[in-house]
Formats: structure tokens, sequence, C-alpha cells
């Protein structure tokens, strides 16, 4: 640890005041809530706190003039945080001063939850609402979230004055822990609810109507804010996560907001082209166009419709259709089709299997 006046940038004979200034100064530029993330500040602001709990405390002050770091504990065990939650509990009222809210007050958060959903094709591409059955914790309705009997109030604990912390000696240093009695919470409820016996919540079974948009895919997750569990002790409730499980359909495949579609045709049809009919995703997924093939269509070549894919969450406009061709060559002949497709083989001086011959036709011979 570095020379705590060094620290704070004040000198030796600085006033309490001067010091408090300095601290402030670094407090509120390093302050984790302002940069969030930032690991370098999050030291730089221990390291002020750490400066500022030897020198705010006029005999710890005393001491470190006198014989250093060996007199405020040793220069690797004297004062010092592990964590900025630590600060914030040992000066709780300075942050009240600097930051306009007293010990600093991470509201509580219930748990979140998670529900599994599962959608159709057609409602993942244009959105449904649907109904999720869900138990969860909420806050008591009898009392409020309070946990007192009606007519009654949380009392302040005695224990700790209402603070939620406690003070003790250990050594050289005062520290601050929380309550054992109120376990940090600061008040106590002596007549508690009938209904809830004091815990604040109670276990509820409810319907939650979930609109989802058009456009999801499987896999993605919805979250509703505020719709999970409530804490016990009162606070903001959690988040319900909805993970999105999509049916496939075999006449589409999703490739993000685009959608492909395999269509098969006759070998005739991809060389003298024509009309096809197609599935498309209009209707609710059960619309069908038709699209016209250039003669001489190859096998794997592609038809793209514009615009009419999947729709994009959270934007405008729609992925494209992708019509895949699948020329199909069948694996028989009839016998015309066979002599059909010899003569033109010949004509373009194509060597082509020779013909195979029944038992009966080759008996006449």
């Amino acid at each position: 640890m570095r020379d705590p006046y060094e620290v704070l940038g004040v000198t030796r004979d600085a006033s309490a005041s001067e010091i408090k200034k300095a601290y402030y100064r670094l407090a509120k530029a390093n302050h984790p809530d302002h940069n969030p993330g930032d690991k370098e500040a999050e030291e730089r602001f221990k390291e002020a706190s750490g400066a500022y709990q030897i020198l705010s405390d006029p005999d710890q002050r005393a001491r470190f003039d006198r014989f250093g770091f060996e007199g405020v504990g040793g220069r690797g065990g004297g004062p010092g945080f592990q964590n900025v939650e630590d600060i914030f509990s040992a000066f709780g009222d300075i942050f009240g001063d600097f930051f306009g809210g007293g010990r600093r007050q991470r509201e509580r958060r219930g748990a979140d939850l998670r529900v599994d959903l599962q959608l159709s094709f057609a409602e993942a591409v244009w959105g449904a609402s649907k109904d999720l059955e869900i138990s969860r914790d909420i806050a008591c309705k009898t009392c409020h979230g309070s946990g007192a009997k009606e007519g009654s109030k949380p009392e302040p604990c005695g224990t700790c004055g209402g603070r939620g912390q406690v003070v003790h000696s250990q050594g050289f240093f005062m520290v601050q822990t929380t309550c054992p009695r109120c376990r940090g919470e600061g008040k106590l409820i002596k007549d508690p609810c009938g209904d809830c016996n004091g815990r604040r919540t109670q276990q509820e079974r409810s319907t939650i109507s979930v609109t989802v948009p058009p456009g999801v895919d499987d896999g993605q997750t919805l979250r509703l804010a505020g719709k999970g569990e409530a804490p016990l002790g009162g606070g903001q409730a959690g988040h319900l996560y909805v993970v999105l499980h999509v049916v496939g359909d075999e006449r589409f495949r999703r490739d993000g907001d685009d959608v492909v579609t395999t269509i098969p045709i006759s070998y005739v049809k991809a060389a003298l082209g024509g009309e096809v009919e197609i599935h498309t995703l209009d209707e609710g997924c059960e619309g069908t166009t038709t699209i016209e093939l250039k003669p001489g269509t190859q096998p794997g070549d592609t038809v793209v419709r514009r615009g009419q894919g999947v729709p994009r969450v959270g934007r405008p406009g729609r992925g494209d259709q992708i019509i895949e061709l699948k020329v199909e060559i069948p694996r028989k002949l009839g016998a015309r089709e066979a002599e059909l497709l010899r003569e033109i083989a010949a004509e373009h001086g194509e060597a082509v299997g020779k013909e195979r011959r029944g038992l009966f036709s080759r008996l006449k011979k």
C-alpha cells in the first residue's frame, strides 16, 4: 500500500476537511457506478478508501505519522478493503454526503425464473400471443410485503439502531459488519403477518400473457422484466425469461431472416421451362404462388423472391424466400419416353446405353 498522504495528494499537515475533500474528489472520479467494469478505477477507489480510513481517524493518523504502516497493523495486514461493498458499509454516512443517498443501497431483487415455450413455425414467423402458467413468490397481499400484522409495522432494530450494521473493535481497528439480529435490514417484525408468517412473500400460481414478436427463431429468449419472484424483505421482482422452441416445418428452412424452400421439378420442365407452384409464408405459412422457370434450368439453381422471407425482429422489412430447384431424374422410363430420348441422343451424336429388351421381345427374334 502506498503512503496514504501520497494516495490522497495532501500534505502531512492537511486538515481533516482537506483530507475529506481530497478523498471526495478521488472517490467521485473512480466510483464504480461511474466506471462500470473498469477494474483499474475500482482498484484506485479501494486504494483511496484505504488511505482515507487511516487519515480520517485521528488515532490511526497519529500512529501512522509516528510508526508508519507498522502503527496501523503492518504494510501487509493494515487497513484496506477486499471489495467495494466493504467500503460502502464502512463509509455509509460519507457516501450519503457525497452521492445523496446515505449508505449505498443495492435494492434487493428477487430470483429470475425461466420457462420454456413451444411455438409452431408459423407462430415464430408471424408472432403470437401465448398464455403461460407459472408459480412464483409475490409480495404478500395481506401485509403488502411488510411482513407485519395488520395495524402494526416493523420496528427499528435495537441492536444496530436501524442501520443494519454493527461496529466492533478488532485490535487497532473498528470493524463494521452486518447486524446479526436483523441481518442487515435495520428492522424487526414483532407481530408477524398471519398469512405469510412474516416472510413478506407468498407463492402464487398465475397465468401470464406473452406477446411473441414476429420473426423469432429457435433458441431465442424473451425477457419479461419484473415478472419473476419478489425478494424476501421487499424489493424489486426478478425477471421471467421465456426460452423459445420452434417446431420445424418440412416445407421451409430458416437461414436467419431468409427462408429456403426446396422444389422438385421434372427434367423435362427444367429443360423446357414453365410454371411451378410453391409454398409461401403468406396466410400463416399456408399460402401458395407460381414462379416461372427459364428453359435450361440446372440442378441447384435458385429463384429469389425479395422481401418474402421472415419479418426482421425489431427492424422493418423481411428477408428473402430462396427457392432451391431440385431436378428429378426418373429411375425408370416408359417405352415411348425412352424411344424419344434415344432419338434426341442420336441427333446430338451422344452414345447412350443399349436398349434393354425383355425376355419375350428376345424370343420373337
